[in-house]
């Protein structure tokens, strides 16, 4: 009699990562890292925030059955909330049948800002300063030429003027940068500084803030799958019913922000998960999702469900996605990185 394999959440802790070295995706090293000592120690920990006196985990589980644009794909994820990981891997499980998962991103681009205050006249020194974009562009450039050597580097300017303020009308610099693989913090708030005293000359004005905006809202990220229905039937419930009631209860998240703020909480419950096990900044990513998800002056869901052409389930997502694969001073990021061998990852070696 064949002895059936056992399902992922099934074995034991040693069990899963024996199987996870036993099909390439981990190495000893890696193994040792995720069951040996902590990642983390207090030397490391002191050095990155203040009064440090201990540090704290959360669980690392692994989401299965994703197939992204073609590829098979391990996914790491930190969180506490039970469940999350178990939904994403039965969501991912759905998901084969059509096909998996196709994503995409847009370029890389993030934006920084500076408030310049105190002109006297706002329409002379936004025209002054268009004339002077070159200058400009080129000055922010010199903060960061290895940006520029990799492709990057800053892309455009753009000037707003802001009416209904406080404190009266001000004006607002925007600097585009694409900073290519990196989160984009530093680089951005560099080029910021660099072009600062200039701003300053050619608007007469006072520059007071100059910071990266985590509304990302030029670095998106996109992912769709499709479903068949027969995929989505079980017991008495036909797919065609399943897939009509998915549709109708993001159809309340899509009009109602009190469900809407529940509904994308739940995908940032996954989103959150991936961005932490990478090292990267969780709190920058949850606000520019909700400040996206507010773009047209209504609070909506970040995903939409359709009824497809075959009439198969359709979902979509969209929304900012400010990581990076490189640069960062947090200890945890490059082995995470590394041990899943998600694309790109290893450029943190």
């Amino acid at each position: 009699m064949k002895k059936t394999m056992k399902k992922f959440y099934q074995l034991t802790i040693a069990e899963r990562l024996a199987r996870l070295k036993a099909d390439g995706s981990l190495s000893d090293e890696d193994i040792q890292a995720l069951s040996g000592s902590p990642g983390l120690t207090l030397e490391q920990a002191d050095h990155m925030i203040e009064n440090v006196v201990g540090t704290f985990a959360l669980p690392l589980g692994i989401a299965q059955h994703f197939i992204i644009n073609g590829r098979e794909i391990l996914v790491p994820m930190v969180v506490e909330e039970p469940s999350v990981v178990a939904a994403a891997s039965f969501m991912a499980r759905l998901a084969r049948s059509g096909g998996g998962f196709t994503a995409n991103t847009t370029a890389s681009e993030m934006v920084g800002q500076i408030q310049i205050l105190d002109i006297d006249d706002i329409d002379q020194a936004m025209h002054s300063l268009e004339k002077a974009k070159d200058e400009l562009l080129e000055k922010a450039a010199q903060a960061d030429p290895l940006l520029v050597k990799l492709g990057g580097g800053p892309r455009d300017i753009i000037l707003r003027k802001i009416e209904d303020s406080p404190i009266g009308v001000f004006l607002v610099l925007h600097l585009v940068v694409d900073v290519r693989d990196a989160m984009g913090a530093n680089a951005i708030n560099t080029a910021l500084e660099q072009m600062t005293p200039l701003v300053e000359s050619i608007s007469g004005g006072r520059a007071l803030l100059r910071i990266l905006t985590n509304l990302a809202d030029r670095r998106l990220a996109r992912s769709q799958c499709t479903i068949p229905v027969a995929a989505l039937a079980f017991g008495e419930y036909s797919g065609e019913m399943v897939r009509d009631r998915i549709i109708e209860a993001w159809a309340f998240a899509a009009v109602d922000p009190y469900r809407a703020v529940t509904h994308n909480k739940g995908i940032m419950n996954g989103v959150d998960a991936v961005v932490l096990v990478t090292g990267n900044d969780w709190r920058a990513v949850e606000a520019g999702a909700h400040a996206y998800a507010a773009r047209t002056g209504r609070y909506t869901s970040l995903s939409t469900w359709s009824v497809g052409e075959n009439g198969e389930l359709v979902g979509e997502l969209e929304m900012p996605m400010a990581v990076g694969i490189v640069g960062g001073g947090n200890p945890r990021t490059s082995g995470c990185m590394r041990s899943f061998k998600i694309d790109g990852y290893p450029k943190c070696e």
